[in-house]
């Protein structure tokens, strides 16, 4: 008998909440997070809050995120938008329901130094039957809260 597995972000929602109140607990999820998804963990982003439809995560400004112009690399700032609206759409779906990435852009709105906050808030759609486009944005801030860039990203949800 076959048994159900529970969904990712159903995983990574559960490992979160036991995890996050603990002291260390916030990094040590971010890393686990990292590992299962290399590219995402090659910016070393650091999940500061996580709940269905919502999540906030902070990049540090660091050499190894930063372009020729003395600022964080536009791609680091994609690669930071798209995992703050993964997280807050993949831990809103249940189990029935699967998520992919079918479009992603970000605009840039000045120099981004220093720490960083990017944060999604939405509410996940009921899907049923069909596939549908589910759009979100990751609006990425700078210690002064100016949006440095905006991610917009594109989710195709449908039955797992």
């Amino acid at each position: 008998m076959a048994t159900a597995r529970a969904s990712p972000g159903a995983m990574l929602l559960r490992l979160w909440q036991r995890l996050s109140f603990w002291p260390g607990g916030r990094w040590i999820f971010s890393r686990v997070l990292g590992w299962f998804v290399p590219y995402t963990g090659s910016i070393c982003p650091s999940i500061r809050e996580l709940r269905p439809g919502y999540a906030r995560v902070e990049l540090c400004d660091r050499r190894r995120v930063r372009n020729h112009l003395n600022c964080i690399h536009a791609i680091a700032l994609a690669n930071l938008g798209e995992v703050t609206s993964g997280l807050a759409v993949l831990t809103g779906l249940p189990p029935t329901t699967r998520g992919i990435v079918v479009r992603l852009t970000t605009e840039y709105m000045k120099k981004a130094r220093g720490r960083l906050v990017a944060e999604t808030n939405c509410v996940v759609p009921e899907v049923r039957g069909e596939d549908q486009e589910f759009v979100v944005y990751a609006d990425i801030r700078d210690r002064e809260g100016d949006v440095v860039a905006r991610t917009t990203v594109c989710w195709r949800l449908g039955p797992a």
